[in-house]
């Protein structure tokens, strides 16, 4: 899921300046309401966090204007300092603030579950025993991923670079290679040189938090999260299913597609839950139904234990997000003028930039008929010279491979 500017806003919206300010919403806002305005969102919100936070701010500060526009784009700007999905966050936060806990869990799941449950399904289809067409589908729509992955990170670099200033432009290449080196070669790792890239920076602009600082290190040990780090060394199993989906939730920085190295190299290569064509199809399924590109992590859930592995792997990528609304929401003013968290995404950032343009080299490598080539070609000049819709681009791939298999083209082993 990419991070986007908080003035993103659907064409035809009216201007923060044509917003009056919010009425005071009822202290007890019918549940009912909130279920209904972001299950509609997460039904329809196809394009990812720009098309969901344009969705949010139309219904929350336009029409019903429960929330101030100022305080809707600060609430934006703290999500992007967040790790994980920053839409889901942002919408979890809107209901929050209207019914506090009730209203997060019920506008939070509202958005979350028509994807979810759609991307379940056709996961089922998909990596069940389906007839060749599907898999041609299936084998088309990923060639596209690839060019996908390209085009989320050159749309992120040129505020990235902007706000590296001086000397810190040189650190700032540095995070980027970082990244697209630890992302081929690292792989599962990768989460540790996003935060490694974030300590770096904020010790060089000398912004590290309190109780970083020397004379209080002692007291970090029993926060880094050794028994999940453990079961990573396992065979595999729901142990470590829920360690890949954790990554994914509590510890990816940089928008929905730098979950993509985390989830490959564990998914494919580590405990072989997916082939590398399948993971293709799970990235491509993730792209093309509407809510947050996190519940990708459900189709390798499925892949690992069924429909059992697919809903713990959801429940597990997706409660952080709760958990950083519920203890932080009325926190957000300090969080979001406090330097170290800011200095910490300044290194992270460009890092997760590289790793997601270090993706599209494993995703490629995956591609293994020449036909894939073809799609990704076209996938590739439609997005990044012609900027079409990244969904539409992907279900052109998907057809182009259903009528390549149907015209006698070979299947993906």
């Amino acid at each position: 899921m990419t991070r986007i500017n908080c003035r993103s806003i659907a064409p035809g919206s009216p201007s923060p300046q044509q917003v009056e300010g919010p009425v005071d919403p009822a202290e007890q806002l019918s549940l009912t309401r909130i279920l209904n305005g972001w299950g509609r969102i997460g039904c329809l919100g196809f394009g990812g966090p720009p098309a969901h936070i344009a969705m949010l701010r139309e219904l929350c500060v336009v029409r019903e204007r429960w929330i101030e526009e100022r305080e809707f784009e600060h609430a934006i700007s703290v999500t992007n300092l967040l790790p994980g999905p920053a839409s889901t966050q942002l919408a979890i936060y809107c209901a929050w603030r209207l019914r506090g806990t009730a209203g997060a869990l019920v506008g939070g799941l509202a958005f979350i579950l028509p994807g979810l449950v759609l991307i379940i399904a056709l996961a089922a289809l998909f990596l069940g025993s389906p007839p060749d067409w599907v898999i041609g589908l299936g084998a088309g729509a990923g060639a596209v991923v690839p060019a996908v992955a390209v085009q989320a990170a050159l749309g992120l670099i040129p505020a990235s670079w902007k706000r590296a200033e001086g000397r810190a432009k040189w650190r700032w290449l540095g995070y980027v290679t970082a990244g697209i080196v630890s992302t081929v070669v690292l792989g599962a790792w990768l989460v540790l040189v996003l935060l490694a890239c974030g300590f770096i920076e904020m010790a060089s602009q000398r912004k590290l938090p309190g109780w970083f600082r020397a004379g209080r290190r002692r007291d970090m040990s029993g926060l880094f999260p050794w028994p999940l780090i453990a079961a990573t060394a396992g065979t595999g199993g729901l142990a470590a299913l829920c360690w890949t989906a954790f990554k994914v939730g509590a510890l990816s920085y940089g928008g929905g597609f730098v979950i993509i190295p985390m989830m490959e190299a564990d998914a494919v290569d580590r405990y072989h839950w997916l082939t590398a064509g399948e993971f293709l199809n799970a990235v491509a399924l993730g792209q093309a139904t509407p809510g947050p590109v996190v519940q990708t992590v459900a189709v390798v859930g499925y892949g690992a234990d069924g429909v059992t592995g697919a809903m713990i792997a959801a429940v597990v990528a997706f409660a952080p997000s709760f958990w950083f609304i519920g203890l932080g929401a009325d926190r957000f003013e300090r969080l979001r003028t406090n330097p170290s968290p800011l200095a910490f995404l300044e290194g992270a950032g460009p890092a997760a930039i590289g790793a997601i343009l270090g993706a599209a080299i494993p995703l490629t490598m995956a591609l293994s008929e020449s036909w894939q080539f073809l799609v990704l070609a076209a996938g590739g000049l439609a997005l990044l010279l012609w900027h079409r819709s990244v969904v539409l681009v992907i279900l052109a791939g998907a057809v182009a491979g259903t009528a390549a298999v149907l015209l006698g083209a070979t299947l993906p082993a």
